[in-house]
């Protein structure tokens, strides 16, 4: 039993800090999938999930950290009785959480590891399962841990985690992510990851006469009911499926991935940040280096009055607002493209200046 619940305390704990340290690392992209979650139970649930809906951010700093926390308290082994009680108590909110999503497919993707790891909603529950089990072995053999340094040294172990995390993650919101683990992210070529690397191949399930067949290719003899058909190779699937950019009745995604285009990236209007707006303007202007466009999710009529209010004399297509979140975890945000290859990516607290995109295009 001891090697069992000595596993269980390393495991839970290591994995508690790795999901975090992903999480804290991308804070707004945690809170993007917390909103999901929150509009998903409004809808289904109670309306007074909105409520939490403006707090996501917040919310999404607290979580990610006190993940963090629970880790190391968990394997140095501080106030064991508190850290198990706050662990089963996330973990079975977790569980019903993946349930949910999965029996119902509300959320298909639990964002439990960030965008670094992609988890299918049925796999998001078995691990949550298998994490229950884990915690349930901790909180019924709680107090037979030892901690592992002095209640002072643990304290300051602790609390001093805290500070830097939530330090990290104010960071992150205030800039970029450290790492960026989408599809955008600085080096791809968006064109590339927009097709399949390789044929996909599906298997065929089948019924007939109360028996369910699999096959490799769609059967040619009949009496056969069609189930679904499954990816085997889902790993060669297009990483990018959904940008598209357009205006009007005309489609502009394959302009955009033509020659040097500068970005400005602005969700929706009346959440932009308007700070740097300045500095914005000043890379509208004309450059024969790069063209500036901007691509924004607001309707037509919001996106006049926002940009003649601002003076953004500028070219603007429309995209999906979840595309444009994915791109940069930033509003404004500016993303510099060359042949469709994300060369730089900016938050608004570091608008750069024409200067310094000319510098950076320099280097290639």
């Amino acid at each position: 039993m001891k090697i069992i619940k000595e596993f269980a305390r390393y495991a839970v704990g290591c994995l508690f800090i790795f999901s975090g340290i992903i999480k804290v690392n991308d804070p707004v992209g945690t809170a993007i999938k917390l909103e999901e979650y929150f509009q998903v139970f409004a809808t289904d649930i109670a309306p007074f999930f909105d409520w939490f809906v403006p707090a996501a951010l917040f919310l999404s700093v607290v979580l990610s950290v006190l993940e963090v926390v629970l880790g190391i308290a968990l394997i140095i082994g501080y106030r064991m009785k508190s850290t198990s009680w706050i662990l089963l108590a996330m973990i079975v909110f977790f569980t019903f959480l993946t349930f949910y999503s999965a029996y119902f497919n509300k959320v298909t993707d639990c964002g439990c590891f960030g965008d670094a790891i992609k988890l299918t909603p049925w796999q998001s529950f078995y691990k949550d399962i298998i994490l229950l089990v884990l915690i349930g072995v901790i909180f019924w053999k709680r107090d037979s841990y030892k901690p592992m340094l002095s209640v002072k040294l643990s304290e300051i172990k602790v609390v001093g985690s805290t500070f830097f995390f939530v330090l990290i993650a104010i960071y992150s919101i205030q800039h970029l992510p450290f790492i960026d683990f989408r599809a955008y992210k600085v080096g791809n070529h968006l064109p590339t990851l927009m097709q399949n690397s390789a044929p996909l191949k599906y298997v065929y399930v089948m019924e007939k006469d109360g028996e369910t067949s699999e096959f490799e290719t769609y059967p040619s003899e009949g009496g056969y009911e069609y189930i679904e058909a499954r990816l085997t190779n889902p790993e060669a699937a297009a990483k990018i499926t959904d940008l598209n950019v357009w205006q009007g009745d005309d489609d502009y995604t394959d302009e955009l991935l033509t020659g040097t285009k500068l970005i400005i990236i602005i969700h929706q209007v009346e959440k932009t940040s308007l700070d740097e707006i300045d500095r914005l303007r000043n890379l509208t202007y004309d450059n024969p280096r790069y063209k500036t466009w901007v691509l924004t999710s607001s309707g037509y009529e919001k996106f006049e009055a926002f940009r003649h209010a601002n003076q953004l004399a500028v070219p603007y297509y429309f995209a999906d607002a979840t595309v444009l979140k994915t791109m940069v975890r930033s509003n404004p945000g500016v993303v510099l493209l060359k042949d469709g290859v994300v060369i730089a990516k900016w938050h608004y607290n570091d608008t750069p200046l024409a200067d310094d995109v000319i510098e950076i295009l320099n280097q290639q």
